[in-house]
């Protein structure tokens, strides 16, 4: 991977299947935080639960969640070709691309750090927090901090981007284009 600049924000001018998985995961992310922040602690095994979750799509291509929006009529960004009306939809797996090393990166992120507010200190639910109010912001705006740095680190998107801000911008357009 080759180091980069710029800004990379996903497209906004629809919601597909992904894109609403993230709000989706966002909003349980920040309600099981508050409730095992105010009211029971052992709440954060949600938190838990939708890490494993995003770790199992990133690793199969499976989500109970993104099969629910297919069934009901969303468009899919990262779905496979096959993922048409009447059959199941999967994310591609076919080569680590920055949007699923999200869906990796996030899952064993939070899934530890619930963990670790059961088991060390309530303090680590602030990171989950943190990281709910980020997948909501992802969602509405397209702009994610971790997608942005696993960007600078060089990791290929396949989702086309909205806006790539910066000296890369020609060269990333000119490889969205090719594809």
């Amino acid at each position: 991977m080759a180091m980069r600049s710029g800004f990379y924000i996903v497209p906004t001018d629809r919601w597909y299947i992904e894109r609403t998985v993230w709000l989706i995961a966002g909003v349980v992310l920040i309600a099981a935080t508050a409730v095992a922040a105010v009211y029971q602690p052992w709440a954060a095994l949600v938190i838990v639960a939708t890490g494993c979750a995003s770790i199992a799509v990133a690793l199969t291509g499976y989500c109970v969640v993104g099969n629910v929006l297919h069934r009901l009529g969303f468009p899919h960004a990262l779905g496979t070709r096959g993922s048409i009306a009447g059959r199941p939809y999967f994310m591609q797996t076919d080569r680590w691309y920055l949007e699923r090393r999200i869906y990796l990166v996030v899952g064993i992120n939070i899934s530890i750090a619930s963990i670790l507010s059961i088991v060390h200190s309530p303090w680590w639910l602030t990171f989950t927090g943190f990281v709910g109010v980020a997948m909501v912001w992802f969602a509405a705006t397209g702009f994610c901090i971790m997608a942005n740095g696993l960007y600078w680190l060089g990791a290929e998107p396949r989702l086309a981007p909205e806006k790539v801000v910066g000296p890369a911008s020609a060269d990333v357009l000119a490889r969205e284009s090719a594809r």
